[in-house]
């Protein structure tokens, strides 16, 4: 997405929908909410919480509501745009100007503003996978506490990175030539991925 920098420049960008923008940008800016942009797209937001947004596509443009899943949604306008995977996150969808009711927009949008006041929200929840360290490193850390105590010095992410590469190995013999390989990487400090990380 082009980065833009006021929301003027995000509906011009957009002229297919220009004038369905105005109107829902229109609707929003009759409350408290304060207009600004994030990810390059217009955020609403109350007290420095996203509150609702609007965006436009090729074929459709939109209001989607942060936390639109605590919306009573009694016009049935609502979808979730990525079903089992979004959770608080709920999109009003329109193809035409016709289809926005304005009247129905407003209630939405109020509502939407008094759940924030509220405090009524999902917090995303960072996805933490746990580290299976393989039964050859386990080894290796009895017979050499250095490495033991470099591997602990690693961040999950890298305990993880090494502890994959040896279990993804099929023979016994591949998975203690990789430890070999990484035993040195491992004392450095260093991540299995590091060197293409930096390109």
């Amino acid at each position: 997405m082009k980065k833009v920098n006021s929301v003027e420049e995000y509906i011009e960008i957009h002229p297919h929908f220009a004038e369905e923008l105005t109107l829902l940008r229109n609707i929003i800016t009759t409350t408290e909410l304060e207009e600004t942009l994030k990810w390059s797209m217009p955020t609403y937001c109350l007290n420095g919480k996203n509150v609702l947004g609007i965006g436009a596509f090729k074929s459709h443009f939109c209001l989607w509501f942060h936390q639109g899943v605590f919306l009573k949604d009694k016009h049935n306008l609502l979808i979730n745009a990525q079903e089992n995977k979004t959770k608080a996150l709920r999109q009003m969808r329109f193809d035409t100007k016709a289809d926005i009711n304005e009247a129905a927009v407003l209630d939405y949008v109020k509502e939407a503003i008094e759940n924030q006041r509220l405090g009524r929200e999902i917090k995303p929840t960072r996805k933490t996978a746990t580290v299976i360290i393989p039964e050859e490193l386990k080894a290796a850390f009895k017979s050499d506490a250095e490495l033991h105590s470099c591997f602990k010095a690693l961040t999950p992410g890298k305990q993880r990175e090494y502890c994959t590469y040896i279990n993804e190995a099929k023979r016994e013999a591949t998975k203690l030539s990789r430890l070999e390989k990484i035993t040195p990487m491992i004392i450095q400090g260093v991540g299995l991925n590091d060197k293409y990380k930096n390109c």
